[in-house]
């Protein structure tokens, strides 16, 4: 479940969603990041999950790295992997909005390579080589060994073959309607990238899905995706909204057992309100 960091909300949400994630049956809580929108700072609502949390496996879903200094983020990557003790998985990608890069100062340029060599950068901060020569480490060091595990967002055959360089899996086979045959076919292009680059080990594939129930769901599904993809362009945008497709009970068990036919290990579903209710909206539509 993905906390509702998109939508306008505060304090007394932000506990109850955390609360009630972590009670179950949701596997992980995850984290988006936008900064051109009206969210909160990633950083601040992960470091807040990791406190009001002891179960559920936190992620980012994603962080745009290159629009970052690596070390920076290795530092507060390592600082919730140990508020949280040690249930932090780190999606990174590159993004798609020159705003958001534009607006902290970030770099559009070479981002896909740029994220390469900023993976390997904060790996090395984290296995506890000084940041340059003379300097002392850059803690505190993660729980986990080796750091976080890295997800890549990725999509298209060049990003997923670069994760398959470096990621222990991807998070991609983005779609709006849950189609099995689309996310199976992202899911394949991702396990022959991985067979291609030598490796014997199985990416992790996950995927994500926009979603509303409850009282104006369409509408308030149809609004969610025009706000957040106007920002390519007004076609952009009438192509969410118009693509969206699960905003009954039925549609959301029909896309979820879609994503799963086609072999996801893990959905991150995204909430399209603050209401902590539709967490019981969603158990009740899952069976769960």
């Amino acid at each position: 479940m993905t906390l509702p960091t998109m939508v306008p909300h505060g304090r007394a949400d932000t506990l109850a969603w955390c609360r009630a994630i972590d009670e179950g049956p949701w596997s992980s809580l995850a984290v988006p990041e936008r900064i051109t929108f009206p969210s909160h700072a990633m950083i601040v609502e992960l470091a807040a999950a990791a406190a009001l949390t002891e179960r559920v496996r936190l992620w980012t879903t994603i962080v745009v790295l290159p629009a970052h200094n690596e070390v920076e983020i290795a530092k507060q990557m390592a600082s919730v992997d140990q508020l949280s003790g040690g249930r932090l998985t780190l999606g990174v990608g590159v993004g798609g909005r020159e705003h958001d890069y534009r607006a902290i100062g970030g770099n559009f340029a070479r981002r896909w390579s740029r994220m390469d060599e900023q993976v390997a950068r904060m790996r090395s901060i984290w296995a506890g080589e000084p940041p340059f020569p003379g300097a002392e480490p850059v803690g505190p060091p993660p729980v986990q060994a080796g750091g976080p595990p890295l997800i890549a967002g990725a999509l298209g055959p060049k990003a997923i073959g670069r994760a398959a360089r470096w990621a222990d899996g991807v998070d991609g086979a983005w779609t709006l309607d849950g189609d099995e045959a689309a996310v199976r076919g992202a899911f394949d292009m991702i396990e022959s990238a991985w067979r291609a680059a030598g490796r014997d080990d199985e990416p992790h594939l996950s995927t994500s899905l926009w979603y509303a129930l409850g009282p104006d769901a369409e509408d308030r599904l149809r609004r969610y995706a025009y706000d957040y993809l106007k920002v390519f362009g007004e076609e952009a945008g009438q192509f969410g909204a118009q693509g969206v497709a699960c905003f009954t009970p039925e549609s959301l068990r029909k896309a979820v057992d879609s994503i799963r036919a086609a072999g996801a290990h893990e959905l991150f579903l995204v909430p399209t309100t603050d209401e902590p209710a539709e967490l019981d909206r969603t158990r009740e539509a899952l069976g769960i």
